[in-house]
């Protein structure tokens, strides 16, 4: 009887420690995956700002050598006008 009993004890402890090993793998598991999850959130966040970028560069690449850009370039940044061409100051900025 006591034989019984000391074997039926072990199985149920044998039982409740594999219960709480596959618990602790579950968990252990969940995190790493919750750690995998958020690299690859900022490794797409950050794919898609250089194509954003990438997109923004292709366009100034095509409207580089376009007359309406060189015109702009050379307004904004040398402060080149038209000649008798009346040229506004806002004195507010």
């Amino acid at each position: 009887m006591k034989n019984k009993n000391i074997s039926g004890l072990f199985r149920k402890m044998l039982v409740l420690v594999f219960i709480i090993y596959f618990i602790y793998t579950v968990i252990a598991q969940q995190k790493t995956l919750n750690n995998y999850a958020q690299e690859r959130k900022k490794y797409n966040d950050n794919i898609e700002t250089a194509q954003e970028e990438q997109n923004e560069l292709n366009e100034m690449k095509e409207n580089i050598n376009s007359d309406e850009y060189i015109e702009q370039i050379a307004r904004e940044k040398l402060g080149m006008y038209y000649p008798n061409e009346r040229v506004y100051i806002d004195i507010e900025k």
